[in-house]
């Protein structure tokens, strides 16, 4: 990868992978699944000397959503995703993080819904949008075909894939997500999930447990 610049910083209890995305010609970037610890998120981004200027949500879950209205106020960027049929989970932000005892997560309304063929650009660089339902109805991922990688939040894993055993999980939407919009790019193609170590679509296609037969 030659004009993408990519740091993640591990986030919440759950050590979700919150990703900052920056285009390296122009040093603007993104911040990908702000879950919480802000404080940190902002650190990095100083550390990393990069404008961000927008938030990307893959879905609308708390260790993937649950600081992006702080982040987005404290740093005055609009917010892009997830796909709108997460809406139900980016608004009861708050109490989801009550239930896991995260106590200052706030509800988020998307600046722009995101549906299956859209574009997002963070400075030079532009990416894909693809919509994954089965771990959650509104899951998005972004694919930016020429550096080979893709944000793919909690749809696919090095080894799994994501958890659809909630009431409005849908496993067979998930493998065929995974299959008809996944599975379709490269081997080369560089994935990072929302948890755990990056992959690739080639090593998850030969040894993935989840997708054989």
């Amino acid at each position: 990868m030659t004009s993408i610049r990519v740091a993640v910083v591990p986030v919440t209890p759950f050590a979700q992978n919150c990703s900052i995305v920056a285009c390296a010609a122009s040093g603007r970037a993104a911040v990908v699944d702000p879950g919480g610890d802000v404080a940190r998120i902002r650190a990095a981004l100083d550390e990393l000397k990069v404008s961000p200027e927008k938030i990307l949500l893959t879905h609308g879950h708390i260790d993937h959503a649950g600081g992006a209205a702080e982040l987005a106020a404290a740093l005055r960027l609009p917010i892009e995703g997830p796909h709108r049929a997460d809406d139900f989970l980016m608004s009861q932000l708050d109490r989801q993080g009550r239930a896991f005892g995260i106590m200052d997560a706030r509800p988020v309304t998307s600046g722009r819904w995101l549906d299956e063929g859209d574009s997002v650009g963070v400075g030079d660089l532009v990416f894909e949008v693809r919509h994954c339902p089965g771990h959650t109805p509104g899951h998005v991922v972004f694919i930016n075909r020429a550096e080979r990688f893709a944000l793919v939040g909690d749809t696919l894993f090095a080894g799994s894939i994501g958890r659809t055993d909630f009431p409005y999980g849908d496993h067979a939407a998930l493998i065929a997500a995974i299959r008809d919009k996944l599975m379709v790019l490269d081997d080369e193609v560089t994935i990072l999930p929302g948890h755990g170590p990056a992959s690739t679509i080639g090593a998850e296609r030969a040894g993935n447990p989840f997708l054989q037969g």
